[in-house]
């Protein structure tokens, strides 16, 4: 079983109106012992009137005023540890770098939301690509991320882009995009971090998890071990979602262990 949820949001995050509490209670229902909440923070996010100029900003003292009291006031019944969801861009590095050196964070992730300066959940900003050109392109740029920035645990949602393509997975496999995959994998294990399983893939339909089971595999195979768990959930009831299914994909792809972070260090729970 998987009894940690390593991703969620809650209404730190631009793009959630659950409070953390609900969340949390959310985890007890699951029978979770540990989640990790781990709110957006996209620096330079591009202006979207309808969101304002402050998408995907929070306060980080707030933050951890409030998720330190409720870490206590659960203590005993939900391991409460406090993360972030770092969007990567590639002049991002010392951001990334400061906010992390300045936080005591458990843990953090690093994701790619923005490409070449526009967010593709907006689809119609790349009209002029096509799925196979959009999802070559955000791949380039992930890479050029792990170039430029190390302030992270656990790369994120690698494929997520899958999910905003006109056609979905149709242009999309493994094979399709092995080189740009494969230089990504071997630089997160050559960086000693890892990757992350996240099953909002199958709430959004695609139905496989993030990353694919044939990119899992090929992980495994170039010798990654680090993989976290999370739902990415933004309403309670997302919280661990799916993850029986998602403990099934780990161990068809090779894995006998998840992990979890502490105090930004890896703990290896058995599947």
């Amino acid at each position: 079983m998987i009894t940690s949820d390593c991703h969620m949001h809650t209404s730190f995050s631009t793009d959630s109106s659950a409070p953390p509490e609900t969340m949390l209670e959310g985890a007890l229902e699951r029978g979770l012992r540990s989640v990790c909440i781990t709110d957006h923070m996209d620096m330079d996010y591009p202006l979207n009137e309808d969101m304002g100029k402050d998408a995907f900003l929070f306060d980080a003292d707030a933050y951890f005023q409030t998720l330190t009291e409720l870490r206590e006031r659960y203590a005993g019944r939900l391991d409460v540890r406090i993360g972030i969801e770092l969007g990567l861009q590639p002049h991002l590095g010392g951001f990334c770098r400061e906010i992390t050196e300045k936080y005591p964070f458990d843990f953090v992730i690093g994701s790619l939301h923005v490409v070449d300066g526009k967010d593709p959940y907006y689809r119609d900003l790349f009209s002029g690509l096509t799925d196979r050109e959009l999802y070559q392109k955000t791949f380039e740029e992930m890479y050029a991320c792990l170039m430029a920035a190390d302030a992270f645990d656990v790369l994120g949602h690698i494929d997520y882009i899958v999910r905003y393509g006109t056609y979905k997975a149709e242009e999309y496999s493994y094979e399709a995009f092995a080189s740009c995959l494969d230089a990504i994998l071997k630089r997160v294990i050559q960086m000693g971090k890892g990757i992350e399983l996240n099953t909002a893939g199958l709430k959004y339909g695609l139905g496989f998890c993030h990353p694919h089971p044939e990119v899992l595999r090929r992980y495994r195979e170039l010798g990654g071990e680090i993989i976290t768990v999370g739902a990415d959930g933004h309403r309670p009831e997302h919280v661990a979602y799916e993850f029986a299914r998602g403990a099934e994909v780990l161990r068809e792809c090779g894995f006998r262990y998840y992990t979890e972070f502490s105090g930004r260090k890896p703990v290896f729970q058995k599947l």
